[in-house]
């Protein structure tokens, strides 16, 4: 089995068991539950490159990336240093993380949230929005059938946003856009754990114009970025680069204030050249 067929099963195992314990009616009953929505999409619809700051302490891949991991410091951190939303790692056996830091860091926090997970069913996204996310991410490939289609309904039920990710082009080929209005592609590939962020903006720009484009994961230079930003991509989803600084939210600023110089040298030099 692959990593991610392993985390699947496991995802499967553990849902069920969460079912039992805790009904759909129980989390209704939820603070969070009722919250209004922080609009996740809307945000990263803007004029500038948008970062969706990630808090992850693990990864199946890394095993720990950071140990000294404090969720809300690190939320807190990305808040005061420009993030324009935040994604929270809720899965527990593989990536360490909990629904816990996503209720704690919505309750805390007034910036849209992302639930980063591996989900297979519309329970879970009833649990994103008990838990106080504004979005949940629906990756394409741990999917079959009409799957997709049915979460993407379920979000739009419960009044989140999704972030439809795909690795591979016939994945990205067979998507419904009329359901579609936030589209990322992960430079990650899951199951060989391989980054290539060329490939990645290749697939996004095959998405139509007016969809909100999402780069994910292997991100870690104001180059990257500026790289984004060159080829019209909207937001760029960065975790393990910034968990594995002193400072979360100041390798985020760091990053960012690079990202403006390379984007004013570029200017400049366009002016000179008049090109």
């Amino acid at each position: 089995m692959t990593i991610l067929e392993k985390i699947i099963e496991q995802t499967i195992s553990d849902l069920k068991k969460r079912k039992n314990s805790v009904t759909l009616r129980d989390l209704e009953s939820f603070e969070c539950f009722e919250w209004k929505r922080r609009g996740f999409g809307q945000t990263l619809n803007g004029k500038d490159l948008s970062v969706i700051a990630e808090v992850k302490k693990a990864s199946p891949s890394k095993g720990i990336i950071r140990e000294d991991f404090n969720h809300l410091e690190i939320a807190e951190s990305y808040v005061k240093n420009g993030a324009s939303a935040i994604s929270v790692l809720t899965d527990t056996p593989f990536f360490q993380g909990s629904l816990r830091f996503l209720e704690e860091i919505s309750k805390r926090f007034d910036i849209p949230l992302l639930r980063k997970d591996f989900i297979v069913d519309p329970y879970q996204i009833a649990e994103a929005r008990a838990y106080g996310a504004d979005a949940v991410l629906l990756i394409a490939s741990v999917t079959e059938g009409k799957q997709l289609d049915e979460l993407l309904h379920a979000a739009k039920e419960y009044e989140l946003d999704a972030l439809v990710e795909c690795y591979h082009e016939e994945e990205v080929r067979a998507l419904n856009w009329k359901n579609i209005s936030l589209f990322g592609v992960n430079n990650r590939n899951l199951h060989t754990f391989e980054v290539n962020l060329h490939h990645g903006v290749e697939l996004l720009q095959i998405s139509p114009e007016e969809t909100v484009r999402v780069s994910e994961s292997g991100l870690s230079t104001a180059e990257d970025l500026k790289y984004l930003v060159d080829h019209q991509i909207d937001a760029a989803l960065i975790g393990e680069h910034f968990m594995k600084q002193p400072d979360p939210g100041m390798a985020l600023a760091d990053m960012l204030d690079q990202l403006h110089e390379l984007i004013q040298k570029d200017e400049l030099h366009k002016q000179e050249t008049g090109n």
